[in-house]
């Protein structure tokens, strides 16, 4: 008995990623709405009351996806900066772990809060874009940077500008890569040849400019 409640929590926690990583599938797959609690519990082996022990309603579920994507973002692009010796090198581990946050397997968290975001309550919106905004202030360190440097396609590097212009430079490169969750499959190698690392590739050449 003093084995299984000291696992208990342990066990808990598990049961509650399962639920988070299993909602952010059926979301990605289905859509909010067309998914339903039941559906949670049954691709977690549940019975279909059970999700109601870790959170109170669908929309509590769909916050945990959304705040566990972010900080798993948050920590992977964290770890690839600190081995990025410069700005370029930057960009694109900056590129890489965004597309790799889009499309690795498993990785529908950020696809999720891409295409539901309307369905999130106002109040958990505010915790959710705190969370972003420190995402988004990674890429505004390395951007101003390069904007500085001239290297970031024609962005002017005009101190005046500058906001605007780290700002533009971000949503316009977000928005692109963000933007491939309706149409790259890799798998899909009859109308789409390109590989996910070509992708990359092919990005950070049209982004960054040759010094």
């Amino acid at each position: 008995m003093t084995d299984r409640k000291a696992h208990a929590p342990s066990d808990e926690a598990n049961r509650r990623e399962a639920l988070v990583r299993a909602s952010a599938r059926l979301f990605r797959e289905k859509g909010f709405k067309a998914t339903t609690v039941r559906d949670i519990a049954a691709a977690v082996g549940m019975r279909s009351g059970s999700p109601f022990y870790h959170f109170a309603n669908k929309e509590e579920i769909l916050r945990a996806v959304m705040e566990q994507g972010l900080k798993m973002g948050l920590q992977i692009t964290t770890d690839a900066l600190a081995h990025a010796p410069t700005a370029a090198e930057e960009f694109r581990a900056l590129v890489r772990t965004h597309y790799g946050i889009l499309h690795d397997p498993g990785s529908d968290f950020i696809a999720v809060m891409i295409y539901e975001w309307r369905h999130l309550p106002q109040g958990d919106k505010r915790d959710i874009i705190a969370l972003k905004d420190r995402y988004d202030g990674l890429w505004h360190h390395t951007l101003s940077q390069l904007i500085q440097q001239g290297r970031l396609g024609h962005f002017t590097a005009d101190k005046s500008l500058m906001p605007d212009a780290e700002k533009t430079a971000r949503l316009m490169i977000l928005g692109a890569i963000n933007y491939t969750v309706t149409w790259f499959k890799e798998t899909d190698q009859t109308n789409n040849p390109w590989t996910l690392d070509a992708l990359i590739e092919r990005t950070v050449q049209f982004f960054l400019r040759t010094p």
